[in-house]
């Protein structure tokens, strides 16, 4: 028979009033199907369905919670007419991950978020549990896949008004400016860097040198005269260039092909004087004149009186490609510029 004491103590036991929305400390006693049966203290075992924990598809609920541990659990429903609630873990962990979300928030922390749907103007992801927004202005990457993993910075937390939105272009573009910073502080003038051809343009092209797009300008990427830099240069061509021009205020690159060859310039100059008379190849023809070549990457200039001096001579235009006798009038070495005259 029950002693006072022990009844007594029966009643304590089990003198409980949980109502929904309390969260309560319970110990795992076992695994029934799909659900955990939890003892909070209670006549029957607890039941937290699987759908109430946060749980992957490579975890073990028993790695999650596990047996004999206590946990908090949040008061889902009132006891059933068999005198069992129905808990949840997974809104204890939605709070605490809140809680943590809001942190790194505030400290501008990265997060990873797995892609869970793709909607109308963005995906929606699931950081640590709770959904979240990415619009497609702030995605990097090209396509988006479902179970698609995410480096994200948070832009909004506010869960109030269910407004979690996230940038994936946000991490690039900061892990992009470090980058930069680093490459400029490392780099100086005239070192041979190795790159590669991003984006031609018509005033030059931009070479990646290891996270930053430094500017190939078109004089300089070769002595010779070119119209278009990809007359010599083609997308993701990898090239050896040297720096030029540091601009650390506006984190900006310069480069030069050409200066990595032999100046022809000081080759020629040895090879041409004034009043020498020699063969040269007319390579381009403008309204103001025509550029010879009278030494390899060389060019000297016949001025348009002198190419209407041609056409009376010879009763036709000058052409490209023409090979004609010339006469060096001004060779200047400083400006790189030689005045030509016909023979």
């Amino acid at each position: 028979m029950i002693s006072d004491i022990e009844f007594e103590q029966l009643i304590e036991k089990y003198n409980y009033s949980y109502k929904p929305k309390e969260i309560v400390k319970g110990r795992v006693v076992g695994y029934d199907g799909n659900y955990v049966l939890v003892d909070i203290h209670t006549k029957t075992a607890a039941k937290c369905p699987l759908g109430e924990v946060l749980i992957s598809k490579e975890q073990d609920i028993k790695d999650i919670l596990k047996l004999n541990e206590e946990y908090d659990f949040v008061i889902n429903t009132p006891e059933d007419e068999d005198g069992v609630f129905y808990l949840s873990h997974r809104k204890v962990m939605l709070v605490n991950n809140l809680e943590k979300l809001e942190e790194k928030f505030k400290n501008d922390e990265i997060v990873i978020g797995s892609i869970i749907s793709i909607v109308k103007g963005g995906v929606c992801v699931n950081v640590m549990g709770i959904k979240g927004f990415v619009p497609s202005s702030q995605l990097k990457i090209e396509q988006a896949k479902i179970g698609q993993e995410l480096e994200l910075k948070i832009l909004a937390l506010d869960m109030n008004k269910s407004n979690f939105v996230l940038s994936n272009k946000k991490v690039y573009q900061e892990s992009i400016e470090n980058v930069k910073k680093e490459i400029i502080d490392t780099v100086e003038l005239n070192m041979v860097v190795k790159g590669r051809v991003v984006r031609i343009t018509d005033f030059g092209a931009f070479v990646d040198i290891g996270g930053l797009d430094a500017l190939l300008p078109l004089s300089q990427i070769s002595w010779s005269w070119i119209d278009n830099p990809s007359d010599v240069l083609e997308l993701n061509e990898k090239i050896d260039v040297e720096i030029i021009a540091i601009d650390k205020e506006k984190q900006r690159i310069s480069l030069s092909l050409k200066s990595l060859e032999q100046n022809p310039w000081i080759e020629a100059k040895d090879n041409l004087e004034p009043d020498k008379i020699i063969k040269g190849k007319v390579v381009r023809i403008k309204p103001f004149g025509a550029f010879v070549e009278v030494y390899p990457k060389v060019e000297g200039l016949l001025n348009k009186h002198q190419l209407q001096e041609y056409k009376k001579k010879n009763n036709r235009d000058l052409a490209e490609q023409d090979i004609i006798d010339v006469i060096i009038k001004k060779f200047d070495i400083d400006n790189q510029k030689i005045n030509l005259d016909l023979v």
